[in-house]
């Protein structure tokens, strides 16, 4: 079982920065990745990392204001936001998987953490 717990989140105003983490239990993973969820709204794919080479992949519309990267001898990944906005607002879940693919589903997946909160204010 791999746990993982973030931390870094907080309360910032609008134009502002945040540099989240996540510490891994166990590095018997190959996959990470970030994901957010707003209040009523579904789980949302914020960035993904492959953990031996560092590739990463972002959602569709670009990487955007938020940067992914990881420290393997910390067992520690990150998500550097930028330029925040009150739609950035929410829980932000790390998410680790066994396989090396990189998904933006929540099902592709196989740990997560309890989440750390994000808020934004205007």
């Amino acid at each position: 079982q791999v746990q993982l717990v973030e931390s870094g989140g907080g309360l910032v105003q609008a134009g502002g920065s945040l540099r989240l983490s996540c510490l891994a239990s166990s590095r018997s993973i190959s996959s990470m990745a970030w994901f957010r969820q707003a209040p009523g709204k579904d789980r949302e794919f914020v960035a993904a990392i492959r953990l031996r080479d560092g590739t990463t992949r972002y959602p569709d519309s670009g990487k955007g204001r938020f940067t992914i990267s990881r420290d393997n001898a910390k067992s520690t990944l990150y998500l550097r936001m930028d330029d925040l906005n009150s739609e950035d607002t929410g829980v932000y879940y790390c998410a680790a998987a066994r396989e090396v693919v990189l998904r933006r589903e929540p099902n592709g997946y196989d740990y997560w953490g309890q989440g750390t909160q994000v808020t934004v204010s205007s």
